[in-house]
């Protein structure tokens, strides 16, 4: 199969191009600059994907069978507010437009964010825990609103051109032998920690190579969205009990136990076979060896 990969030096993005690579796909990689080092099976081009004739190049010229489009400006504040948006929301369009019209199935990164308590200014209890793929989405903020238009322009490419367009909403990801989690853990304390919007969630890098793999393999048609968490939180604490003492308070409706993920994969685990094999139990202890034609 070929397959474009968008964001191809970035974090998630190298690890998809280095799975799909040694599955013996032909892989090509788009960002804005290209790797220090090759990869077999795989090619990169420099390429900036706000702009309509770099994309639409790059991408129609491969003819690919599916296009997995992970760049992006990744959270607030590391731009101004209105360069993240645009710049989300124009190379979104312009890599899943091209893909559609290549006859290309995608699958995209949206963000748990899009529901808008992440970077929310105060952030809020949800309407209900777990959190699924149909509750309200209220973004406050231009990067969460960037990945709602980013699923709408995703519902519009799939009727258009009737391909397959999966929207994944990972949580924070996470990558073997990093100490992130380890740091948050150790200096929780629930009596004067801050409200979190993603209720200390978060997911491995190879689940998310994982459900981005059973997209593409699911015989399935038009636009769907799937969240991609971690089963449990990484506080090693109830997360009910946790979200109370913090917050203050519950949903009516709330159902969780234990350390579960306050985001649900019951979707995914239904319609693709998906579920999260990886904890931070495990992660933050193993070799942090990534993809080796990008520096780690």
């Amino acid at each position: 199969m070929k397959i474009v990969v968008t964001g191809a030096t970035g974090g998630v993005g190298s690890w998809l191009v280095d799975h799909f690579a040694a599955a013996g796909h032909e892989v090509l990689g788009l960002d804005l600059d290209r790797p220090p080092r090759e990869r077999e099976n795989a090619t990169f081009l420099a390429a900036d994907l706000t702009d309509q004739g770099q994309a639409w190049d790059a991408i129609l010229s491969f003819d690919p069978d599916a296009v997995v489009h992970f760049a992006a400006i990744p959270r607030v504040g590391i731009e101004p507010d209105a360069v993240t948006f645009l710049t989300n929301v124009t190379s979104t369009y312009h890599v899943i437009e091209a893909a559609g019209q290549a006859g290309a199935d995608v699958v995209w990164a949206s963000s748990e964010s899009i529901y808008g308590s992440v970077f929310a200014a105060e952030p809020w209890l949800p309407e209900y825990l777990p959190i699924d793929e149909d509750h309200p989405r209220r973004p406050e903020d231009p990067y969460a609103t960037s990945k709602l238009v980013g699923e709408d322009i995703a519902a519009m490419t799939a009727r258009k051109h009737d391909v397959a367009v999966t929207s994944i909403r990972p949580s924070w990801v996470t990558f073997p032998g990093e100490q992130q989690t380890a740091a948050a853990r150790d200096r929780f304390d629930p009596e004067t920690a801050e409200p979190n919007g993603n209720f200390w969630t978060y997911v491995d890098v190879r689940d998310v190579v994982s459900i981005v793999d059973a997209a593409l393999e699911n015989e399935s048609s038009g636009h769907e969205t799937y969240l991609a968490v971690a089963a449990e939180n990484f506080l090693d604490r109830p997360t009910a009990e946790t979200i109370e003492t913090v917050f203050g308070d519950l949903p009516e409706e709330c159902a969780l136990e234990g350390d579960e993920s306050a985001f649900s994969t019951a979707k995914a685990r239904a319609e693709l076979g998906w579920e999260p094999a990886h904890s931070w139990r495990d992660a933050e202890d193993e070799p942090a060896d990534g993809p080796s034609f990008v520096d780690g």
